[in-house]
């Protein structure tokens, strides 16, 4: 007898790592990700795509995981928030944020976080319009919106000298010594 909704083999590349999985038509990239593969950064806030708590990028662009049906996921190459700095580090965009007291409630902090890298990566010195186109999509509750444009010009700035990634132990001190 045949399922109603039958089983669905994919392959994609998550934060660097190959995965084979099994999916319903029905399942979605952000329930895929959170609950198969456990990585929690990927929220859900409103379902609809218009938050940005839910965004990775796939295959180098930044995409709402809320909409896309995980079969679509199929061959693509997906970073989340976890896979954005090696073990022990973290990237300048996280950096730039704690430096620049951008971080209060951090709810949409991965998404910011990505929609900073997408942009960084295709413009490493964005004006602040650009800046801000980047981050339109990323809803905040605590308002720090001001804080973000500051820290993605940091962050910008700390790639240009090299800076990309920052010891997570160095940057701890610095916190509770300060």
């Amino acid at each position: 007898m045949d399922e109603e909704y039958p089983d669905i083999t994919i392959k994609m590349n998550v934060n660097g790592k190959d995965y084979v999985l099994t999916v319903k038509p029905y399942e979605r990239l952000i329930d895929v990700l959170r609950y198969k593969l456990g990585l929690t950064s990927i929220k859900e806030g409103c379902g609809r795509g218009e938050c940005g708590t839910c965004v990775v990028i796939m295959d180098g662009k930044l995409v709402p995981s809320c909409l896309i049906p995980a079969y679509r996921a199929n061959g693509s190459k997906i970073l989340t928030l976890e896979g954005l700095a090696p073990e022990g580090k973290i990237h300048a965009i996280q950096k730039a944020l704690i430096d620049t007291l951008g971080t209060q409630c951090g709810f949409c902090f991965p998404g910011v976080i990505l929609a900073a890298k997408c942009l960084l990566d295709r413009n490493p010195d964005p004006s602040e319009e650009e800046i801000k186109d980047a981050l339109e999509g990323q809803l905040c509750r605590c308002g720090s919106y001001l804080r973000f444009i500051k820290a993605v010009k940091l962050a910008a700035k700390y790639i240009r000298e090299g800076k990309v990634y920052f010891d997570v132990e160095e940057v701890k001190k610095k916190i509770f010594v300060e």
